[in-house]
């Protein structure tokens, strides 16, 4: 892949995905409106808000292959954001518990006029927690920044998480696996 890739997103483990995937990339974001039309059903708003990223930087990069997306956690169809302070993380902890929820993440890479937008759906199981546990995972890894209150790589994951179906790496943040297919696909010429 010869042609300059950029990154619309400053999620720190999008970035360490790419990188795995020995891309080489400029990262560029832009300020975006993250609201969704009202009565959007919740699996619809990754890769709308995604296509929205990709809107707001590919103007930016003429000739450049944008890679923009978006995860959200859902539990019931409902959409668990990311939690505003420390209690509300445990709250949604203590909903995930025991529960499986599906981890959904949108990408849209475009270039030019050329798009390519899709879904790429995890279901996560977790195990019961304790209050105990949850309470160190969000005072010792404070998970502020991330959808549904918990990164799969980090202790949580380890230690919480008894089995997913699905892509590992979306629950990261992005279905990298996914991504190289599409660049592979549409991107090559």
């Amino acid at each position: 892949m010869h042609k300059k890739i950029i990154l619309a997103s400053q999620s720190p483990r999008r970035k360490q995905l790419l990188e795995m995937a020995e891309l080489e990339f400029e990262i560029l974001i832009a300020d975006v409106d993250e609201t969704n039309p009202p009565g959007m059903p919740g699996e619809q708003v990754p890769e709308f808000l995604a296509r929205k990223k990709a809107d707001a930087v590919s103007h930016l990069v003429k000739g450049a292959i944008v890679i923009a997306a978006d995860t959200i956690v859902l539990l019931d169809h409902h959409i668990l954001g990311k939690p505003r302070d420390g209690a509300h993380a445990i709250a949604i902890l203590k909903q995930l518990s025991g529960r499986m929820h599906t981890v959904v993440t949108g990408v849209c890479i475009r270039m030019h006029e050329k798009e390519v937008c899709f879904s790429t759906t995890t279901e996560v199981y977790f195990r019961p927690l304790t209050n105990a546990q949850i309470e160190h995972y969000v005072s010792h890894y404070k998970p502020f920044d991330k959808a549904g209150a918990y990164a799969i790589q980090e202790w949580i994951g380890v230690t919480g998480i008894e089995k997913i179906n699905g892509d590992y790496y979306n629950v990261m943040g992005l279905p990298i696996g996914d991504v190289i297919a599409v660049l592979a696909r549409d991107f090559q010429n």
